[in-house]
């Protein structure tokens, strides 16, 4: 509204009075919201200018904008890159309970994914690290390239625990690996566990679980204030099968059993429960139940493939800060609305 609306001269009566009897009149309080709404989001004025043009305190042309937007008045678009990525996160906190969520434009070439998703992911576990934390790490490709773009600095009292055993091959993605590289970019003490991701049988695994040593450990896993965790797809080249964990005939059975992918070397179905399959009952990895008990799990992961097992993770309410990709995140969402 310019300057010379104000010095308009008053309408004739007599001219608008057809209109009226058309209920074409605009109430006065909608008019005053309308001219307020249009002054602050269209002319560029603060709260204060309008206040002054229109004669009213800064109280009053809040409220006037409040039931401009209200009352559908006002209606913003977002129309920036990143404006749908914005939405689908506030998509996936509602309809999963997540404190926080995180969504990256999906790159055209599939095989970026994970590093587009573990730039964001480094940004908010850097975030979140303060003095006198214990930060319990999983393992796989995502946390092993977003710990690469965690900047370095000096943390106080901050303790890293890794929350499954390694592996008994050398590999860039071992758990051991992973938890020393954060540790000792924070400065932090690390605490590894010193048995194999998959023991041979039940009974090795229940004899090295009951272990002083091992026992302590998962006790600190437990424990620790924020959890930085990944998940893996079942398929035959997934990363469990390419590091020699699970063979192709086990990924079939797995199939069968219900399973989706994992968690912390652990298998669950589209609704986050443990199948029924040997494989989970030799593990040595902190249980997926007791994920629920850390006060923040952070899952960093993406790509086609992992939509049902995280998912499963959400589902399973396993998880409350997400960071992914949107394409995935749209396939999360879509199988819930179906």
């Amino acid at each position: 509204m310019d300057e010379a609306d104000s010095r308009s001269p008053a309408p004739d009566p007599g001219a608008t009075a057809p209109l009226l009897g058309r209920n074409l009149n605009v109430d006065a309080e909608e008019q005053l919201a309308t001219r307020a709404a249009w002054l602050y989001f269209v002319a560029g004025l603060t709260q204060a200018q309008i206040g002054k043009k229109l004669g009213l305190n800064r109280t009053r042309v809040n409220r006037l904008l409040a039931q401009a937007r209200d009352h559908g008045l006002v209606q913003i678009h977002i129309t920036g890159r990143l404006a749908s990525c914005v939405e689908i996160e506030e998509r996936l906190k509602q309809a999963y309970g997540l404190a926080d969520a995180t969504v990256v434009p999906t790159p055209p070439d599939q095989e970026l994914v994970p590093q587009v998703i573990a730039t964001a992911a480094a940004a908010s576990l850097s975030a979140r690290l303060k003095d006198g934390m214990s930060v319990g790490v999983g393992w796989g490709r995502t946390l092993r390239l977003s710990i690469q773009s965690v900047p370095r600095r000096q943390l106080n009292r901050l303790s890293v625990v890794s929350l499954l055993g390694g592996l008994t091959r050398g590999s860039a993605m071992n758990p051991h690996e992973t938890a020393s590289h954060l540790a000792d970019l924070v400065g932090a003490q690390c605490y590894y566990v010193a048995a194999p991701a998959l023991t041979d049988t039940q009974s090795t695994r229940d004899l090295l679980i009951a272990q002083p040593m091992l026992r302590e450990i998962f006790e600190r896993g437990a424990k620790v204030d924020l959890a930085f965790l990944s998940v893996g797809e079942l398929t035959p080249h997934c990363t469990m099968t390419r590091v020699g964990l699970v063979s192709r005939a086990e990924v079939d059975d797995l199939r069968k059993a219900g399973a989706v992918g994992d968690i912390c070397a652990h298998w669950i179905d589209s609704e986050g429960r443990l199948v029924d399959h040997p494989l989970n009952s030799r593990v040595v990895a902190l249980s997926p139940e007791r994920l629920r008990d850390i006060p923040c799990v952070m899952i960093a992961s993406g790509g086609r493939a992992k939509a049902q097992v995280l998912r499963g993770v959400l589902k399973g309410r396993m998880c409350d800060v997400l960071v992914t990709d949107e394409q995935t995140a749209k396939a999360i969402l879509a199988m819930d609305s179906k």
